[in-house]
């Protein structure tokens, strides 16, 4: 037979675990159940159909700012090496030009000189404009396709900021 002790406890544990089971509920109270609000997302976009039937207009002629491609003339003499020549350049200008004013290590040096001669009406950017910390930063003011106006520009630029600024052809595709 079991004794005193041991139905005690079994009597002890149902009646806790009657409580761990049905107190909770007991005290929670009614449960409020939450839904969420969702909008579907249509599968394909409705479309004006009265784009569809619209005639496509032609592209504006607009002048690019690339010189004209020259034709390379190659001669190859049997004892030299290839001689490269290029036609002549016919009504054809210089490329811009820029002043690059210095290369910084300190980046935050370069935006404050950049910001300096924005206020100042003059056309500056920071070369590459991708930076990262670390890196050498260039200051540049252009591109101009007069290298005069750059030229005049020197001066003032000099007396600005203290930086003897050197004139550079400018290029496009490598900056």
């Amino acid at each position: 037979m079991a004794t005193q002790f041991q139905n005690r406890l079994v009597g002890t544990l149902i009646l806790v675990s009657l409580g761990v089971i049905f107190l909770p509920d007991v005290f929670d109270g009614e449960k409020a159940h939450y839904e969420e609000s969702y909008q579907a997302i249509p599968l394909r976009e409705e479309v004006d159909e009265s784009l569809l039937t619209e005639p496509v207009m032609a592209p504006e002629e607009v002048e690019s700012f690339m010189p004209p491609e020259e034709p390379v003339v190659v001669t190859i003499d049997a004892p030299a090496a290839p001689n490269v020549a290029s036609a002549p350049k016919e009504n054809y200008t210089d490329s811009a030009w820029i002043i690059r004013l210095g290369t910084f290590r300190n980046i935050e040096n370069a935006h404050n000189l950049v910001a300096t001669l924005r206020s100042k009406g003059y056309a500056a950017q920071l070369m590459p404009r991708d930076i990262k910390e670390g890196e050498l930063a260039r200051v540049e003011v252009g591109p101009d396709v007069s290298k005069e106006k750059l030229e005049s520009m020197t001066a003032d630029l000099e007396s600005l900021t203290g930086l003897k600024g050197q004139l550079l052809r400018f290029n496009p595709l490598n900056p």
